[in-house]
């Protein structure tokens, strides 16, 4: 749906109901007949941990396939991996 600007400021709160209620809806502001700006019903967060949580899973999911684990742990040797064993490649 398209709305004006000056149209928007007056029915703000209809709006923002609308979009609560059908998640799928955006209203698109218009000045001068050009979109300048859509209102949407905002994400979920996602809960705190839960990207290292699924990695986590999926490091031990591909470990239970027999995929050898690495004989170090890279992350103690990151700039060694970057940069080469000198250092810094030129």
């Amino acid at each position: 749906m398209k709305v004006s600007i000056s149209e928007a400021r007056r029915r703000l709160p209809e709006l923002v109901r609308q979009v609560r209620k059908d998640a799928g809806a955006t209203v698109q502001i218009t000045v001068r007949d050009e979109v300048v700006a859509e209102l949407r019903a905002a994400l979920p967060e996602p809960e705190p941990g839960a990207a290292a949580r699924a990695l986590l899973e999926l490091r031990k999911k591909l470990a239970r396939k027999g995929r050898k684990a690495r004989a170090h742990d890279v992350s103690s040797h990151v700039k060694e991996y970057l940069y080469g064993p000198k250092g810094a490649i030129r």
